[in-house]
């Protein structure tokens, strides 16, 4: 099964479907979509008007990957639930440790 990652050089793509306008936000769980490709749920407070729930999304994942919040970029998805982010910086040992928090959180069910 396809992953909801993938590596572009030092970057991390990632691949997210989001739910904006939730009770709580979360990041957990996988969603594999009609084509077999593999998504990470996320979930924020933030509506999906003017950028917010992008920005909501960003700055959670900035915060649980410990990483900053310039070096994770939207992509793809601005107006739509599934999203592709891309995460800068993640040569090396940083990869790795981004790899394994991410394919812990596809994991949670």
């Amino acid at each position: 099964m396809p992953s909801a990652w993938s590596q572009a050089g030092n970057d991390l793509l990632l691949c997210v479907r989001l739910t904006p306008g939730s009770a709580k936000e979360a990041i957990g769980g996988g969603w594999t979509d009609a084509q077999g490709a593999r998504w990470l749920s996320a979930r924020v407070r933030a509506v999906p008007e003017k950028g917010k729930a992008n920005s909501a999304l960003i700055a959670l994942l900035a915060k649980r990957l410990d990483w900053p919040r310039s070096a994770i970029l939207l992509e793809s998805g601005d107006t739509n639930r599934l999203k592709r982010l891309r995460i800068t910086g993640g040569g090396g040992d940083a990869c790795a440790r981004l790899v394994a928090l991410i394919e812990t959180w596809v994991e949670l069910t």
